[in-house]
């Protein structure tokens, strides 16, 4: 076996570490790219669908579909928080049992970052845009049918949904924080329904 100098050695460890680097900000990049065309798609998706039902539908129909964006926006947030506090070793130690979701919760938890980033910045914000968008529509549509000054309803209108997402998350992080291995098995098992295992 050859031997190698300390300056070789050292060498080496440098390349090795500058193709790791260059290798996760292609990486990075790559993801990147990936949330903005997802995030595109479904906001498109989700604010046509605002748009288009929300002012078509009676008052409490469109009451409802915008405090389930808001709902939907609270949970993916959970999600994301719950993924990134939860303790791996645990997944891991329930992956070597079978247990169904585990590997699923493994994958999740070792790609948190990306995992929250999307829960939290993809699906989190365009819900709220498009539960203020859904909002904005539903104040009109009181507003007019009940004769209420435009300005006022909007405001309230406003208020109530901010004030909801935002309580919402609050209340939703902490309970992330304190159950967050709960809450990434039992997503895990939900995912678990739709991933194949790559032979």
């Amino acid at each position: 076996m050859s031997k190698i100098s300390k300056e070789e050695f050292k060498n080496l460890v440098i390349q090795t570490k500058k193709k790791e680097k260059e290798n996760k900000i292609k990486t990075d990049r790559i993801w990147v790219n990936k949330v903005i065309i997802i995030a595109f798609i479904v906001s498109f998706c989700m604010s046509y669908a605002s748009n288009q039902v929300v002012p078509n539908i009676n008052i409490p129909l469109g009451i409802i579909l915008t405090l389930l964006f808001v709902l939907l926006g609270i949970l993916f947030d959970i999600v994301g928080v719950a993924v990134t506090s939860a303790d791996e070793a645990v997944f891991h130690s329930m992956n070597s049992r079978k247990v169904k979701g585990a590997n699923v919760a493994v994958i999740l938890k070792k790609n948190a970052s990306k995992v929250s980033s999307f829960c939290c910045d993809v699906i989190g914000d365009i819900c709220g845009i498009v539960s203020g968008a859904a909002a904005t529509a539903i104040s009109v549509s009181i507003a007019a049918n009940y004769n209420f000054d435009f300005m006022l309803t909007g405001l309230i209108t406003a208020g109530i949904i901010s004030s909801l997402t935002i309580g919402g998350k609050a209340m939703g992080k902490s309970f992330a924080i304190n159950k967050g291995n709960i809450i990434l098995y039992e997503f895990a098992k939900f995912i678990s329904i739709f991933y194949k295992k790559k032979n």
